[in-house]
């Protein structure tokens, strides 16, 4: 009896075992081990296509779950007043004015509601039938006449994938195929710039870009793709997804880029990119007259691509999270494309010597009236580089130590004949004129005007006030070769800083 129960325990745990073992895949199994308890939903899925014997799905879906365990949704729930959660999904009903009017209700009911942002990761959620589902409607759409012909590994990259950013997860293919399968008949007649201005069209009829007139008050960064369809309106981010969604249910390469911050004004940008018939890139903004990008409106800080896949180049996959500032730069799946949409330089910086200096140090861009990071590099001994940094803009090398951005270096101007280091003179002060200039710079009468200048933090270094019909101002103890800034007493904090040449010419940045 004692045998018999010995084996009959056994065999349980050598089935469990049989089915986990190790995946002869690295990288597939490194994702497999992390998913815990699903792991058996992502297996599921790869027994899928093995029993079907096509390499190329096996790879597909060997692709995707080898860069899931750096994926995640951000959504929320509705709770009442002491974070008990209500039965209420704006999903749940037939267009997004009657979810409305049903939340409407309920808080009439309930009393007060609160929003309860969380998170949720790909490999501990995705089930296997979402994956074989994906992965099939992606194939179908593959090498169909009319369409770019792709290789793989960009089949993969831009069409595969099942989600864009950090958006909640919905089954959007087919309901994307079929909601814009006109585009596959426009297309057997049409230019691609010509397909997307169709695009560009419709979105007209029935989609409403918020940017400038409302934003979200729940926190949820991003719509999912069918909240896109179903509250028909959202922000530059929304429409860039939208436009991700729209393509590839079709069988279009597309992607998001994104410009972090503007380098020379305030705010930041989003816009998609595919490829024209042609096979070269096409990047384009469906929310502007013209669609085709020619040219940037002004210098960005950086773009980035938005990938699906880890990119071994980015400093999320060299260091650990908490070395980096908030924002992108924590992030492991993107690729720097600013040299395709600008000139840039290779900036070099001296940086200043301490005890605990890191090895890594930040590009800064003035910003919403703060230095916030867009690009980094690496330390090496007294100096860093920062690579593919746009022209025409200033970033100043800061250090991220004990969550705080710290001043490495002086500003340097990365101009369009070339770098300089911006050093305030200190000991030599000077006398500068600034004038008003339309658009830009327009003095009023009786308001004061305070000067500053950037040495390891904005310094003062005068103060004056307009006069009637005046024109100009001038400070009398000003550092040459600074960046300045000069602040309002009606100041809404939009101003920009400028540099002031040795012949006297100022320059915004």
């Amino acid at each position: 009896m004692k045998k018999i129960w010995f084996i009959l325990f056994l065999l349980p745990i050598n089935l469990v075992a049989q089915f986990s073992k190790p995946y002869p895949l690295p990288a597939v199994e490194n994702v497999l081990k992390k998913s815990g308890r699903n792991r058996a939903e992502l297996e599921t899925a790869i027994e899928y296509f093995k029993k079907q014997r096509d390499p190329l799905k096996i790879k597909a879906i060997e692709f995707l779950i080898s860069n899931m365990d750096i994926h995640y949704s951000e959504d929320y729930f509705w709770a009442d007043s002491t974070g008990k959660r209500l039965d209420y999904n704006e999903m749940d009903y037939s267009d997004f004015a009657s979810a409305v009017e049903v939340f409407n209700t309920i808080k009439s009911k309930v009393g007060k509601v609160q929003p309860i942002a969380f998170k949720y990761q790909d490999i501990d959620t995705i089930k296997a039938s979402y994956l074989i589902e994906n992965v099939e409607n992606a194939f179908g759409t593959w090498k169909q006449p009319g369409l770019p012909d792709l290789s793989f590994e960009d089949f993969c990259e831009y069409v595969l994938p099942y989600r864009v950013s950090t958006e909640p997860l919905q089954n959007w293919r087919e309901i994307y195929s079929k909601r814009f399968s006109w585009m596959r008949d426009s297309s057997k007649m049409e230019t691609m710039t010509e397909l997307l201005a169709d695009v560009a069209t419709d979105l007209k009829t029935w989609f409403i870009n918020t940017w400038d007139i409302e934003s979200r008050q729940e926190p949820l960064p991003r719509l999912g793709a069918l909240q896109l369809l179903a509250r028909k309106k959202g922000d530059c981010d929304d429409i860039g997804g939208l436009q991700v969604f729209t393509l590839r249910s079709q069988g279009y390469p597309a992607s998001v880029e994104n410009v972090p911050y503007w380098a020379t004004t305030t705010g930041r940008h989003f816009f998609n990119s595919t490829l024209d018939e042609n096979m070269k890139l096409l990047p384009f903004d469906i929310s502007t007259a013209d669609i085709k990008i020619n040219t940037l409106s002004r210098e960005p800080s950086k773009v980035v691509r938005l990938t699906y896949s880890k990119q071994p180049g980015t400093l999320a996959a060299q260091v650990p999270s908490e070395k980096i500032p908030p924002g992108f730069l924590r992030m492991q799946n993107y690729k720097d494309m600013t040299a395709q949409y600008w000139k840039t330089n290779t900036l070099k910086a001296k940086v200043f010597g301490r005890k605990d200096k890191p090895t890594v140090a930040f590009a800064c861009v003035f910003n919403g009236f703060g230095w916030k990071p867009t690009w980094w590099g690496n330390v090496r001994g007294d100096s860093v580089d920062f690579n593919n940094m746009c022209q025409g803009a200033v970033f100043l090398p800061m250090y991220y130590i004990n969550d705080r951005l710290i001043p490495a270096a002086y500003p340097i101007i990365s101009g369009y004949e070339g770098t300089r280091e911006l050093k305030p003179d200190t000991l030599h002060k000077q006398s500068i004129t600034i004038k008003q200039q339309e658009k830009y710079l327009m003095f009023r009468p009786g308001k004061k005007y305070k000067l500053y200048y950037w040495d390891n933090g904005w310094k003062n270094c005068g103060e004056e006030i307009a006069r009637e019909n005046s024109t100009e101002l001038v400070f009398v103890s000003a550092p040459p070769n600074a960046l300045y800034l000069l602040i309002p007493e009606y100041s809404q904090r939009k101003e920009r800083p400028f540099s002031i040449s040795k012949d006297g010419e100022r320059q915004w940045w």
